[in-house]
């Protein structure tokens, strides 16, 4: 696979820490009631639209694809990370998972009943989210859900060093407002925000959009 320096950068970091990224992350949600309330209320949506498939878009080690699956939707996972995607697998046999990027999903037109991108917009530079949201309206069917999960600010920030490993990409801390803005110009109508305080492992304050891809 080729493409802009950021994704090779995002890819190649990915690829180099999956291993220790999966068992660091690895049944975190039992300890974040406000990430299993939004992804049930998505889940909810998505039921009373009358159910299909769910793309979890960068999508990891899978974990996020597997509790949606829980929740009884019809999920499967892309990532951009061919050991990201490897891990999924191996650790969830039973799920799907392909290797793609979410700025060209190989995917036809409509066929998602939703989309979670949970924090996984945060490697795209922000003049780029267009193209991204541009994606994951082309593939949502009309009234179909969109998920989103970032940390909240304004900045890039480089990392040279994560989860034991040294790497080299980067991380944009983004603001509700202007993810708002760009969510309703790409054809979304936005249904829902919440925006909570960090924890004490945190460093930033962390926002939820849910939004809805406008009927024709």
């Amino acid at each position: 696979m080729t493409g802009p320096s950021y994704l090779e950068m995002t890819r190649a970091a990915y690829d180099t820490v999956a291993a220790d990224y999966a068992e660091l992350v690895r049944g975190m949600l039992a300890d974040q009631p406000f990430d299993r309330a939004m992804l049930a209320a998505f889940a909810e949506f998505v039921h009373d639209g009358g159910d299909g498939p769910v793309a979890d878009l960068g999508c990891g080690p899978g974990r996020v694809t597997a509790h949606l699956r829980s929740l009884g939707l019809s999920a499967f996972g892309i990532d951009l990370s061919p050991e990201m995607v490897a891990v999924a697998r191996r650790d969830h046999p039973g799920l799907r998972f392909e290797v793609g990027s979410m700025t060209e999903l190989d995917l036809e037109d409509g066929v998602l009943a939703g989309i979670v991108a949970w924090y996984s917009i945060i490697h795209t530079p922000p003049e780029l989210l267009p193209t991204v949201f541009a994606e994951f309206h082309r593939t949502l069917r009309p009234g179909g859900h969109l998920m989103l999960a970032f940390q909240v600010g304004d900045e890039r920030v480089r990392l040279e060093e994560a989860y034991g490993h040294t790497v080299s990409y980067d991380v944009y801390r983004l603001s509700p407002d202007r993810i708002l803005g760009l969510l309703r110009e790409a054809g979304f109508d936005v249904q829902a925000q919440l925006v909570r305080e960090r924890t004490p492992s945190e460093k930033q304050r962390q926002a939820y959009l849910m939004a809805d891809k406008r009927a024709e």
